[in-house]
């Protein structure tokens, strides 16, 4: 799987997950006519987008990010390629299971899924420019970055393949 699309099924996924935890918390609201409840999980949904969207404003790749382009190994041919559902469930799994461990608790605690909303807007909003970010270095360099097969517990590793480099044509002046 191509590193750019998993960016950007991260940031999707992200917004889903909290899309969801969202009405959760919005139907305990309802249910249990709890305005305080209400009150500050609004109120926390909009700091967290204002949070996310100032932390997330820069186009430039996160260091933790280029750190792993810097790292990645280069190779001649493609890599194995394994399902995106293998590598998105590999690689994603505890976002899964914050959304699942979140969401069993909304009926005891609805406070759980309203702040977890939260961060899961921010993160979304965090990593939002980092696929173009990436896509830009690619055409930049003439390259291409895939994910490579590891365990879900062990750090992600990408590997570097050639790729199409973007040549910009000359304007014509007048």
């Amino acid at each position: 799987m191509r590193f750019v699309d998993f960016l950007k099924t991260t940031v999707l996924a992200c917004a889903g997950a909290a899309t969801v935890l969202a009405v959760l918390a919005i139907r305990a609201v309802a249910l249990e006519s709890d305005t305080a409840l209400g009150i500050f999980a609004v109120s926390w949904w909009v700091v967290a987008c204002m949070l996310g969207a100032w932390l997330g404003r820069e186009r430039s790749t996160l260091p933790a990010i280029a750190r792993l382009l810097a790292a990645a190994r280069s190779t001649t041919t493609l890599p194995e390629q394994v399902k995106p559902g293998r590598v998105l469930l590999n690689r994603l799994w505890p976002l899964f299971a914050l959304l699942v461990l979140s969401a069993g608790l909304a009926w005891l605690y609805p406070q759980v899924p309203a702040i977890a909303a939260g961060f899961l807007t921010i993160w979304a909003l965090y990593w939002r420019n980092q696929d173009s970010a990436v896509t830009a270095i690619e055409e930049r360099d003439g390259v291409a970055f895939y994910i490579e097969r590891t365990a879900p517990w062990k750090p992600m590793k990408l590997v570097r393949t050639p790729g199409y480099r973007r040549i910009e044509r000359p304007t014509a002046s007048t």
